[in-house]
C-alpha cells in the first residue's frame, strides 16, 4: 500500500523496549514523529538516535512524541541503546518499536510484500529502505515523509523546523516560504480573501505580487 501525505497513518499493535503499545492510542492527542532504521548496531542509526535522545526535551515542548523503529528484535535494540548512549553521551528515552517479522516494515511500505517474513539473516543493505521519517499529526494523518538513504545522516533540527511549520499552519491560515524559521515573515494563503486578510491581519501586509502576501508571523 503506498502511503501520501494526508493518508491516515497505519495503526498497529506493536512490542516496544517501553512494553506493548497500539500506535493510535499511544499517540494520543498529541504529534508523533516514527523514525525508522534499517538495522540495530549500525553507524549512522548510532548517531541518529544519540541525537534525537538530545532533542527529546524541544519535542517534548511541541506536545510530540518519538517513537524509533527497527527491524530487529527488541531484545537487541535494548543492548544497542547501551552502545548509543556510550557513544552519543545521551540516554535513549523514547520507545524503540521491534519489528522481527517486518509487519510494520510492509505496512509502511518501507519494505516490498515479498520481502519475507523475518528479519533474521537480513543486512542492513536488504533493508536499506527502512529510512523514513514520518510526522503524524493529532488527526493520525501522515503531514510528511522523508525518505534517506543508508549512508546519509538525518538532520532533526529540519524535523523540528517542518514540525513548527506545520503546527502554526495548523493554527493560522498562512504557510511558510524558502528557507522559513520561527520568527520570520510568512506567506497569508491564496485561500484567504483580501477582506477576510484585512481582518485577520490588522496590521496590513508587503504585496510584491497579489498572490504573494507577506506578514510576520502570528504569534
Amino acid at each position: 500500500m503506498a502511503l501520501r501525505i494526508n493518508d491516515t497513518a497505519p495503526n498497529f499493535t506493536a512490542e516496544t523496549t517501553q512494553g506493548t503499545i497500539q500506535f493510535h492510542d499511544w499517540i494520543g492527542d498529541g504529534w508523533a514523529i516514527l523514525f525508522s532504521h534499517p538495522k540495530d548496531f549500525t553507524p549512522v542509526c548510532t548517531t541518529e538516535l544519540g541525537h534525537m535522545a538530545s532533542l527529546a526535551g524541544e519535542f517534548q515542548k511541541r506536545n510530540c512524541k518519538v517513537i524509533g523503529l527497527s527491524v530487529d528484535p527488541v531484545a537487541n535494540h535494548s543492548r544497542w541503546a547501551a552502545d548509543i548512549e556510550e557513544t552519543q553521551g545521551h540516554a535513549v528515552t523514547y520507545p524503540m518499536i521491534g519489528d522481527p517479522e517486518l509487519k510494520i516494515a510492509k505496512t509502511y511500505d518501507m519494505l516490498p510484500a515479498d520481502a519475507g517474513e523475518t528479519s533474521e539473516g537480513r543486512t542492513a543493505a536488504t533493508n536499506a529502505t527502512v529510512r523514513t521519517v514520518f510526522i503524524i499529526g493529532p488527526d493520525k494523518k501522515i503531514k510528511l515523509m522523508l525518505v534517506y538513504p543508508m549512508s546519509t545522516g538525518r538532520n532533526f533540527h529540519e524535523v523540528l523546523r517542518v514540525l513548527d511549520s506545520m503546527q502554526l499552519t495548523a493554527s493560522h491560515k498562512v504557510a511558510t516560504p524558502v528557507n522559513w524559521n520561527p520568527g520570520d515573515d510568512v506567506i497569508i494563503l491564496p485561500s484567504v480573501s483580501d477582506d477576510d486578510a484585512r481582518k485577520a491581519f490588522p496590521g496590513g501586509w508587503r504585496a510584491p505580487k497579489p498572490y504573494l502576501r507577506i506578514v510576520p508571523q502570528p504569534k
